[in-house]
């Protein structure tokens, strides 16, 4: 981590309601958690009155099993996030450049500009086809599968294209596969590639993102410098104990998997009947509203590249209310919670709603429905 960034990089706004009397949609994580959790749990705090060993062998063995992958090249990490910034140190140096999606995750630029480096934005869609003479001075590019907030999906095969591209380059591609749980695509873990490190959240799938446990999966020397530079004992043995007996749980995620795709597409389809709203498709347990839009799409998206930051087209100190700030204080009052996804890189209209349990969801339908 570069000093003289820390002083200039402010906190990302993210989703999540401290107050527990309201339904929070605002973050996108399941409702429900496998059941014996708890128990684990309990046993694990017991083993907690002394130092977890350090090599973590029940974490791997599970984090390989889970996404497919030889256990040494797991990385175990206090979250998806601290496997993404490990990536960075392990391969930025002040002044480099990443290429950061846009819309995307807002902690990616953040933690590139902790580093001492640049972000180079651009549109989500377009990352996976960059060509390699367009990475040849970029140090690191960042994809997110299925991409945060828009909910797209890139094609395996378009994953693999850009991850051979990569190599050519001398380029390294981080894969954010947080959300990637919720689908049926196969993890890019499973090419082994030492080009290539993935990023896994368990939080958000298993429904305890208090809990913070994810790893990295890296191989060669590239896994050998993460494991080298993870702090000791950097998984706690409660989160060690849960992350791997979760990542066991196969009825649960195909469960989770179903019920969320079921859901996903009925709110969907009665979102973009209302009128209201233009409604993006998506694989990932949210979706993205364009406030006001005319139903057929995802809404309109800045098409910003290069290093400059995204001019909002909204006015909010004019004389016209803006409809999302409406949206935000009415669903608010009915005791529902929703995430202003004006802070994304791009978006000025948009709010994003995660998918809960059908009664949740109904909820939330009768707001912004019926309200």
């Amino acid at each position: 981590m570069h000093p003289d960034a820390i002083d200039a990089e402010g906190r990302v706004p993210h989703g999540g309601e401290p107050d527990h009397s309201l339904l929070d949609f605002s973050a996108n994580t399941n409702p429900r958690t496998p059941e014996g959790v708890e128990s684990v749990y309990a046993d694990a705090l017991e083993s907690a009155r002394r130092y977890p060993d350090d090599g973590y062998p029940t974490f791997l063995d599970a984090a390989g099993t889970y996404v497919g992958c030889d256990p040494s090249a797991v990385v175990p990490t206090p979250g998806g996030l601290a496997a993404i910034r490990l990536a960075f140190e392990a391969t930025l140096d002040p002044g480099g450049l990443a290429v950061v999606p846009h819309p995307s995750f807002g902690e990616y630029a953040r933690e590139v500009r902790l580093q001492g480096a640049r972000p180079r934005f651009v549109p989500h869609e377009a990352v996976c086809d960059l060509a390699v003479e367009s990475l040849r001075d970029v140090d690191l590019v960042v994809v997110c599968t299925p991409n945060n907030p828009t909910g797209d999906l890139p094609d395996r095969s378009r994953l693999e294209g850009l991850a051979d591209r990569c190599r050519t380059a001398g380029t390294t591609l981080l894969v954010d596969e947080a959300f990637l749980g919720f689908t049926e695509q196969e993890s890019m873990a499973r090419r082994e590639d030492d080009c290539v490190v993935v990023a896994r959240s368990l939080t958000k799938l298993f429904g305890l993102p208090g809990l913070r446990a994810g790893f990295a999966v890296a191989f060669g020397s590239l896994g050998e410098c993460l494991e080298m530079a993870r702090r000791t004992w950097n998984l706690g043995s409660p989160a060690a104990a849960v992350g791997a007996y979760c990542m066991g749980q196969t009825a649960f995620v195909s469960d989770t998997r179903e019920r969320v795709t079921e859901e996903r597409e009925r709110m969907r389809e009665a979102l973009l009947a209302d009128g209201r709203y233009a409604v993006a498709p998506s694989n990932a347990p949210f979706l993205l509203l364009e406030v006001g839009g005319d139903g057929g799409g995802g809404g309109a998206v800045s098409s910003v590249d290069g290093d400059g930051e995204a001019a909002s087209s909204v006015d909010r100190d004019g004389g016209a209310t803006d409809p999302v700030d409406d949206l935000l204080e009415r669903t608010r009052e009915a005791g529902v919670v929703i995430r202003d996804a004006r802070s994304f890189r791009g978006l000025d209209s948009h709010v994003r709603v995660a998918v809960r349990d059908r009664r949740a969801n109904d909820r939330l339908l009768e707001v912004l429905v019926d309200g």
